[in-house]
């Protein structure tokens, strides 16, 4: 639901978060879409202040669909993946230096059993807003990586700030006004 401003602007509508208003530039394209939602090309990362813990990976096109994320570095040591030519091809890279990669977080009904996609992190190329879902070749990544327990850990280390917060990527999001105090 992308509608375009007689200023040139761009509001997507989603459920989560009303009516989002964008610049054309912010909009991220997803060539192939991701995995189970290939019919879904464009997105936009939205940083919501009143989330301490994820960033939102939002569709532009279908108001429900939004994903909570956050950059691997956040509940991994040492995060290092390579990605194959096709994939830096694809994402219209020379090297990695250029890119930011995020994972989806899937929240159960009970949180302390969330886990991340490390098989198939999101990455953006930051300078064309060009992203994909790049399925890495890695066997040591799961998809469904535990990490209730490293975000806990992050919070009783640096309890002032919000997790998200620590996260060198979200320089890519477009951060969402915050919610007035009722």
């Amino acid at each position: 639901m992308l509608r375009i401003t007689a200023g040139g602007d761009v509001v997507i509508q989603t459920s989560r978060f009303g009516s989002v208003n964008l610049k054309p530039e912010d909009i991220l394209t997803f060539a192939e879409g991701l995995l189970g939602f290939t019919d879904l090309r464009e997105f936009v990362l939205l940083d919501d202040p009143n989330d301490e813990i994820f960033a939102w990976l939002q569709s532009c096109e279908s108001p429900a669909i939004a994903f909570p994320v956050l950059e691997p570095e956040l509940f991994t040591e040492n995060f290092k993946i390579n990605l194959t030519k096709t994939d830096l091809a694809s994402l219209k890279l020379q090297s990695q230096e250029k890119a930011r990669f995020f994972s989806i977080v899937t929240i159960p009904d009970d949180p302390t059993l969330m886990t991340a996609n490390m098989k198939a992190p999101v990455v953006v190329n930051v300078e064309t807003r060009i992203a994909r879902q790049c399925v890495l070749q890695d066997n040591g990544l799961a998809i469904r990586e535990p990490i209730f327990a490293k975000l806990q850990q992050r919070v009783v280390q640096n309890p002032t700030v919000a997790i998200k917060n620590q996260a060198l990527g979200l320089d890519v999001a477009i951060r969402l006004p915050q919610a007035p105090n009722l």
